[in-house]
């Protein structure tokens, strides 16, 4: 497909779904005067007007609806085409968009994508960062990592690491003076991220429930942070915590008690075929997340 025209259906797509052309512009790194260019323009070839214009809304019209319904379907086979061109010459290249938790970019994924860009000269990446869920299909992600089982029947999960919970405190804190009673926890503040529930587990002991947080985030590197900063305890991330413990930032507590393991997969879309970009990547996160599971490889 004409590549000029992919950009223009991939502008139009991105508009719709944003119901933006501001948030669209800045998405594609464009101007917004520029997006409105375009748009006219396109309408102008068209011979009809794609949207309903008014200062404080933007909504198709009749033959927009039917421009917009025909474009995804166009982007899907271009894309299609492009990663079967890829598989065949089994050469990683163009852009590949990674989705990962906010909490994998502060260093589990720099070395592998360190690799991979020195490996494949010919091949950009996209990073996005966040822990609420993401529409794969409808962000044109390539491959997400993500956190516990996957119900999606269009999505396909491969099993990467099984990593343990650390329960620490900055290394300062009264708590990390003495620690062998796990009921003290409930005389300090307790920071959760907003996922997690609370419950520990020790070896022929029945389970213990920690107190309701005193701070709930939705973030786990802020948790992190609030944790180094004195604040509280928290349940942590080990590979992600692993340096600080190392540099005595942190104390671990109680390590006896553990929370359940938390398992990271690599997701893709339900496809025939997968690109040889997105086939690199899962090679290179699966040798290197397995280094970091046996404690190897520093990343922080």
């Amino acid at each position: 497909m004409n590549i000029k025209l992919t950009r223009s259906l991939t502008m139009f797509v991105r508009i719709v779904e944003t119901n933006s052309m501001s948030l669209a512009a800045k998405q594609l790194g464009m101007t917004t005067s520029a997006v409105s260019q375009q748009i006219k323009t396109l309408e102008q070839e068209v011979g009809l007007n794609l949207f309903n214009r008014s200062p404080r809304s933007l909504s198709l019209t009749e033959a927009g609806d039917i421009y917009y319904q025909s474009c995804k379907k166009l982007l899907q086979t271009a894309e299609q085409t492009k990663q079967k061109l890829q598989y065949l010459t089994g050469i990683p290249s163009g852009k590949l968009k990674l989705v990962a938790p906010v909490g994998f970019g502060a260093g589990l994924l720099s070395e592998p994508l360190k690799r991979l860009i020195e490996l494949h000269p010919k091949l950009n990446i996209e990073l996005i960062l966040t822990d609420e869920p993401v529409d794969m299909l409808k962000e044109g992600a390539d491959l997400a990592l993500c956190i516990g089982p996957l119900n999606d029947s269009n999505l396909i999960a491969r099993k990467l690491a099984q990593w343990p919970y650390a329960l620490c405190v900055n290394a300062t804190h009264p708590l990390a003076k003495n620690d062998q009673c796990i009921e003290q926890l409930n005389q300090h503040a307790h920071i959760a991220h907003s996922h997690l529930n609370y419950q520990l587990f020790k070896p022929n002991s029945a389970p213990y429930t920690l107190n309701a947080p005193r701070i709930k985030v939705n973030n786990m590197q802020s948790v992190i942070q609030l944790v180094c900063d004195g604040l509280g305890y928290a349940m942590l991330p080990e590979p992600e915590v692993r340096e600080r413990i190392k540099n005595k930032e942190l104390k671990q507590l109680n390590k006896d008690w553990q929370r359940s393991n938390y398992t990271v997969y690599a997701v893709t879309p339900k496809r025939d075929f997968i690109a040889a970009k997105t086939y690199a990547l899962l090679d290179i996160l699966k040798k290197h997340f397995a280094e970091v599971t046996l404690g190897t490889k520093h990343h922080l």
